[in-house]
């Protein structure tokens, strides 16, 4: 009798303990989840201010169509990528951050141009949505640093002894990270 309510104590203690840690790695994957919403939302943020400087652009005498289809083109593919935050894989997060480079690229390519344009340079409505880029961008980069941040806690909490065996039952897997673009290392070239 005594034997027996000892393993029930002790089994009650191990399944309060494991639905601790469970309930603590379900915690840290909906942070995951948070952060990647915010990721998210600040690269809607860049799409949605394309149009506008777009159109802003093409009030420019002559500028260069051909950039702003490239423009255009790598908007629409970077806001047909959407990522479940729940399904967060190596190769969606590659595919996600495939396409914001792209999009990133090619409005470097037309900031760079419009240098060309005193009078697109001139223009207030340019420069604003020029500011709001740039803050976006910085915006961007904290979303990402801050996704990495909770992503390290995540996956940290996944590997660790005894989490990972709850983490095992409960289907819970690693996250990959942001990592910087392809040829983001080398320093780009500036000529005058």
């Amino acid at each position: 009798m005594k034997t027996g309510i000892i393993v029930i104590v002790i089994a009650a203690i191990l399944v309060l303990f494991g639905c601790g840690k469970y309930n603590g790695l379900v915690n840290k994957d909906e942070a995951v989840k948070e952060k990647w919403g915010v990721v998210q939302s600040s690269y809607q943020r860049r799409a949605d201010l394309i149009p506008n400087l777009v159109a802003t652009v093409k009030g420019a005498a002559n500028f260069e169509q051909e950039t702003l289809e490239k423009v255009t083109q790598a908007r629409a593919s970077a806001t047909q990528i959407k990522v479940d935050p729940s399904d967060l894989t190596p190769e969606k997060l590659q595919q996600f951050q495939q396409a914001q480079g792209q999009l990133g690229a090619a409005l470097g390519r037309l900031l760079a141009v419009s240098e060309n344009y005193p009078e697109l340079k001139a223009n207030a409505n340019f420069q604003n949505l020029q500011a709001q880029l740039e803050g976006t961008e910085n915006r961007i980069n904290v979303a990402r640093n801050d996704f990495n941040a909770v992503v390290k806690d995540y996956n940290s909490a996944v590997r660790t002894f005894p989490n990972n065996i709850i983490a095992g039952i409960g289907g819970f897997k690693q996250k990959p990270y942001f990592e910087a673009d392809q040829g983001a290392a080398t320093a780009p070239q500036v000529k005058f």
